[in-house]
């Protein structure tokens, strides 16, 4: 017997990577006017259908801690295929729908490429911790 009721939503975050500032350099005035057009309607078509909760651009600047000592360093200097220029946080109801919005992305034709993540309740690392064998 078929299950016809609709999926639950998910959460599932696009994280926009190759998104610096070299990717965006050879473009003039107007055509930075119109890309930002193209990714605020965009946003605006998936927040008008309740699927984007949010979403931002990161800045350039920010910092890196890591290792046992929480060494601190200026950053984040990734490459720059590596750099993640932003986010939007979905409401979808699977991984396909998600991965269909992503690729709608404006940047793609610049070279960004996104990456499709559920957003899981707790730590699949470390879910073994509660009591739960690992997924």
């Amino acid at each position: 017997m078929a299950n016809n009721a609709p999926a639950s939503p998910s959460a599932f975050m696009l994280l926009f990577r190759n998104a610096g500032p070299e990717t965006h350099a050879h473009l003039d005035a107007g055509q930075k006017a119109r890309l930002a057009q193209q990714w605020n309607d965009w946003y605006d078509g998936l927040a008008a259908q309740g699927k984007v909760q949010h979403g931002r651009p990161l800045g350039l600047e920010g910092r890196v801690v890591y290792g046992p000592a929480a060494r601190v360093t200026d950053g984040p200097y990734a490459e720059a295929k590596e750099v993640v220029g932003g986010y939007f946080f979905l409401t979808v109801a699977s991984l396909d729908e998600a991965t269909e919005i992503a690729r709608r992305c404006p940047g793609l034709p610049l070279g960004l490429s996104v990456e499709v993540r559920p957003v899981a309740d707790v730590s699949p690392v470390l879910d073994d911790v509660r009591g739960r064998p690992p997924a």
